[in-house]
């Protein structure tokens, strides 16, 4: 599978890796880690997301969002280093980018939290936000595990070799709000809703935005349109799944471009599950990914101090 020829990202049936069948399920574990070993995205069916979850999480995460500033930001606690509550517009600028993204967002972490792990902030004028987030934060923690099984053994590794590195793990599911531009003419030059960035985390999954604007780099340097089909999600690879093979599986640069200027005065909401490891698994390249041909690219380092190291280029932490 050349990365080059594809147009679109592969869609795959998690189904077939939970059917019981070893043949259906090794094809599964085949297919998913050549589409992450070329374009670094895959869309996916039977994730466990049913529609009316979905659609019940949209309306609360709108009704939010859908709040004057002034009621957005009591939930913005900058303390918190982004990690939970509400991040206001303008505060999350890409790696190597000036201009920040336009673009607003509130975080939601493991529902109970552990050791240092900072506690969960819910808007409580809008009681809905908490019961519909929780409910996908826990569906989406399970889809990911299951994925994580098919990439460890993908990677010739034991079934369960990601599951203690992200039982209780730092994963974060995020709300966005890509907000109306009221005037496209005063839009910093360069500001987009989301620059071309990779994500920090092991895998994300995303599932359908209310908008179209998500477009993947290719090898070759040509942005392609990422689109899903109303019963899929898409998963992508990201930087720590990234370092631990050593580049075998691939996070893939992506961004939200701005929409045609005739649709720049309306919302745009997707909500990615960012899912992370807890912060003392260590991100030391694989052996069986590190040969002649593939030397070690990255320095070693664990999940927790590469998430210090991203948080502070995105200009959350000093």
């Amino acid at each position: 599978m050349e990365q080059t020829l594809l147009d679109s990202i592969p869609s795959l049936d998690l189904a077939e890796f939970t059917s019981g069948d070893p043949v259906r399920k090794d094809k599964f574990v085949q297919d998913l880690g050549a589409a992450f070993n070329t374009i670094g995205f895959v869309a996916i069916k039977n994730h466990g997301l049913s529609d009316e979850l979905r659609e019940k999480l949209y309306a609360a995460v709108q009704k939010f969002f859908y709040q004057a500033d002034e009621f957005k930001t009591k939930y913005e606690f900058p303390e918190l280093l982004g990690q939970r509550g509400y991040v206001g517009k303008g505060k999350e600028t890409a790696k190597g980018f000036t201009k920040p993204d336009l673009k607003e967002f509130f975080h939601v972490g493991q529902p109970i939290a552990e050791g240092d792990m900072p506690s969960n902030i819910f808007p409580t004028e809008v009681p809905e936000f908490e019961k519909y987030t929780v409910e996908v934060y826990k569906t989406f923690e399970n889809t990911g595990k299951t994925l994580l099984r098919a990439i460890a053994l993908y990677l010739n590794l034991p079934e369960d070799y990601f599951e203690d590195k992200v039982r209780n793990g730092d994963s974060i599911l995020r709300a966005l709000h890509y907000f109306p531009i009221e005037n496209p003419d005063a839009i910093p030059e360069g500001a987009v809703r989301a620059a071309a960035h990779g994500d920090i985390n092991l895998i994300t999954l995303l599932m359908g935005a209310s908008a179209e604007g998500l477009e993947v780099l290719r090898l070759d340097g040509k942005w392609i349109p990422v689109t899903a089909l109303p019963e899929q999600i898409i998963i992508n690879v990201g930087d720590m799944l990234d370092r631990l093979t050593n580049h075998k599986l691939k996070s893939t640069i992506h961004r939200v471009v701005n929409p045609p200027r005739e649709k720049m005065k309306t919302s745009r909401f997707s909500i990615p599950f960012f899912m992370h490891p807890r912060g003392d698994m260590d991100l030391t390249c694989l052996d069986s990914c590190v040969d002649a041909e593939n030397p070690r690219r990255y320095e070693n380092m664990t999940a927790g101090e590469f998430l210090a190291e991203r948080l502070r280029e995105l200009g959350f932490k000093k």
